[in-house]
């Protein structure tokens, strides 16, 4: 208990010192007010997106050659992946909520009747949180069902239903991650600098002077930035709110919650390349070369399902892929703690590796 104590008395005594720095840094100051200003006027009124490679699901209660020629069509207009096949209605939904599909057409057992019949009718069910992809995705089926329906007298019949986001505000699949984006950009930004700087200032061999370990500094520099963190989100999540109406439909606990090891894991990004740099120039340069590809593997910008196979696992290494993941479940689909259990997981195994990996950088300079 002794060791504990004096363990949490360097860490909070090295982030003191920490946030004495950051308090007369106007700069910084100044980014953190303007960023969710800059981000909310970016994904609420700019950035869209267009489907490719899209994960569907097919529940076929036809059977016939009709109905197989629907899907194959379906298929080959090259926008779908091959389909899931499911064999009931609730697998088919289970499917939506879980993010493994963005579509799912349900093919009715009279469909064949009904084409001969000149009544085309299907069901297709789309994923609504991203709405200019479930939009085309609908529109791409019911082309394919009228060249299906061609030469038959009748109208083709497909009901579509939106699930997660009905009206299809384009809005709503940007500004659900929005505090993901202003937390990467914040989180490498600001602590990639945080050794590098100290070396360059010539302070660091004071900070290796005092009596504390490695896992004490790092935690150290954390802190006060995980402070600024967590503000920053309510900022990302008021904002979204406010201006336009999207408030999260599940478990805010949920969402503090997996906050915490999302910002611990990119807080570690950020203090490994600072860790590794030996100039500020190359720490900044390290961490845009990080933040770019994060925004776009992750899945804030292009859902993560439309990526091609082997790029879409290369995003799951970082930790803005699990956190728009969980933010999208509670936000988006009302998910509670039970939801996210999943990315939660994964962002405390990203963050234990970036702590090794640091300890692996740090031990020579420590020791």
């Amino acid at each position: 208990m002794r060791r504990l104590g004096t363990f949490w008395t360097n860490v909070w005594a090295l982030a003191y010192r920490e946030a004495l720095v950051l308090r007369h840094d106007t700069a910084f100051i100044t980014t953190v007010v303007a960023q969710p200003i800059m981000m909310v006027v970016l994904f609420g009124w700019v950035l869209s997106n267009e489907p490719v490679d899209v994960p569907w699901a097919v529940l076929d209660r036809s059977g016939t050659a009709v109905s197989r020629r629907l899907v194959d069509d379906v298929v080959a207009t090259g926008y779908f992946l091959p389909p899931a096949r499911v064999t009931s209605y609730a697998a088919g939904r289970a499917l939506l909520v879980r993010q493994d599909a963005l579509a799912l057409l349900v093919v009715p057992e009279d469909y064949r009747r009904d084409v001969e019949r000149g009544r085309v009718r299907v069901q297709l069910l789309l994923d609504g949180s991203d709405p200019l992809t479930s939009a085309r995705v609908g529109g791409y089926v019911v082309r394919v069902a009228a060249r299906v329906g061609a030469g038959r007298a009748g109208p083709v019949g497909i009901r579509q239903r939106f699930f997660f986001n009905p009206t299809l505000d384009d809005h709503a699949f940007f500004l659900t991650v929005l505090a993901g984006t202003l937390l990467t950009n914040f989180c490498l930004s600001a602590t990639a600098l945080s050794l590098v700087g100290e070396r360059e200032e010539g302070t660091y061999e004071q900070v290796l002077s005092l009596p504390t370990s490695w896992i004490e500094i790092v935690l150290g520099k954390m802190v006060p930035y995980l402070v600024v963190a967590h503000v920053l989100a309510s900022m990302g999540v008021l904002a979204a709110g406010l201006i336009f109406g999207i408030w999260p439909l599940g478990s805010w606990l949920a969402l503090a919650a997996v906050t915490l090891p999302f910002v611990l894991a990119s807080l570690a990004i950020g203090v490994f390349i600072s860790a590794i740099a030996r100039t500020s120039a190359q720490a900044v340069f390290v961490a845009v070369f990080f933040i770019m590809p994060s925004f776009v593997l992750s899945g804030v910008m292009l859902p993560y399902q439309l990526m091609p196979e082997g790029v879409r696992e290369v995003g799951g290494l970082v930790p803005l892929r699990w956190y728009q993941i969980a933010l999208r479940r509670i936000i988006s689909r009302g998910g509670g703690l039970g939801d996210v259990l999943g990315p939660l997981l994964a962002l405390l195994v990203l963050f234990g590796v970036l702590l090794a990996a640091i300890r692996w950088r740090m031990r020579p300079r420590l020791g």
